[in-house]
């Protein structure tokens, strides 16, 4: 899709070259979902991938990703095998029904600034711990959890000038046992819902996804027993948080989630 409306691209070395910010300026790192749909409000693009930020670092207590860092670079990269939840990057990738040279090209932190309910690099970090170091306006910086991040549907917390620079997921949850579970209303449709639990020294926690309207992440002491997760899935989301669109009722994904959720939760007990 030409962006016809737009009539400016910054191309910052630096953080200091960075513009001020502005109405209708909007940060380029994929573009995947930026140049698939008209933006009339769009003036200027602040390319940051000429940031040259490294992708992948790996330290001993957590994984840095880049916000630029593509689904490609993630999926392919190798880890310290001691980090089995890494087995997650592929299945949430592949949860996004992409093509290949959509993985190429997208990133996780544009997934992230997307807030998509079926955003699956959103169930990712929520599942995994993750926290988004965010640059604000004026030179300053905070860190925010990444299931406080996503607000709602295609809403974050995100403050006017603000961008994400990386994300963290600690070495520990990355020690964690995981498993995933998505349905959709066809094999290869959008996540009509896409949980994944975990399961650790420190205890369990089950993030819900795409069937609702924010993730939510449910956390217990060890692994609970059937009635005590499916009370917690009643209390902590109401009907009101599932979503219905093309893609699921919100009575259907309210059901899969609780389905999924005790799925998951016999695969870890």
């Amino acid at each position: 899709m030409d962006l016809s409306f737009v009539t400016e691209i910054s191309a910052p070395r630096s953080r200091d070259d960075l513009p001020a910010p502005a109405p209708g300026t909007a940060f380029l790192a994929g573009g995947t979902w930026l140049y698939s749909e008209p933006q009339p409000t769009v003036t200027r693009l602040v390319d940051l991938t000429t940031l040259d930020w490294p992708a992948i670092t790996v330290h001993d207590d957590e994984l840095e990703l880049a916000a630029t860092c593509t689904i490609e670079n993630l999926c392919t990269a190798t880890f310290p095998k001691e980090w089995t939840a890494a087995k997650l990057f592929r299945p949430c990738a592949e949860s996004l029904v992409a093509s290949w040279k959509i993985w190429h090209t997208a990133t996780v932190g544009g997934n992230l600034a997307l807030a998509l309910p079926a955003g699956a690099m959103i169930t990712l970090c929520c599942a995994l711990d993750a926290e988004l170091l965010i640059w604000t306006d004026g030179g300053g910086e905070r860190r925010v959890p990444v299931d406080r991040f996503v607000t709602g549907a295609g809403r974050t917390a995100l403050a006017p000038g603000e961008l994400i620079r990386s994300i963290h997921l600690p070495a520990a949850a990355l020690r964690g046992r995981t498993s995933l579970r998505k349905i959709a209303y066809s094999p290869l449709g959008r996540s009509g819902a896409l949980l994944v639990g975990r399961a650790a020294a420190d205890g369990f926690a089950l993030t819900v996804t795409a069937s609702t309207v924010r993730p939510f992440v449910l956390r217990f002491p060890a692994v609970p027993d059937p009635d005590t997760l499916s009370r917690s899935l009643s209390e902590r989301i109401s009907p009101d948080d599932y979503l219905t669109d093309a893609h699921g009722a919100a009575d259907w994904r309210r059901h899969v989630t609780g389905v999924l959720a005790e799925e998951i939760r016999r695969e870890l007990e």
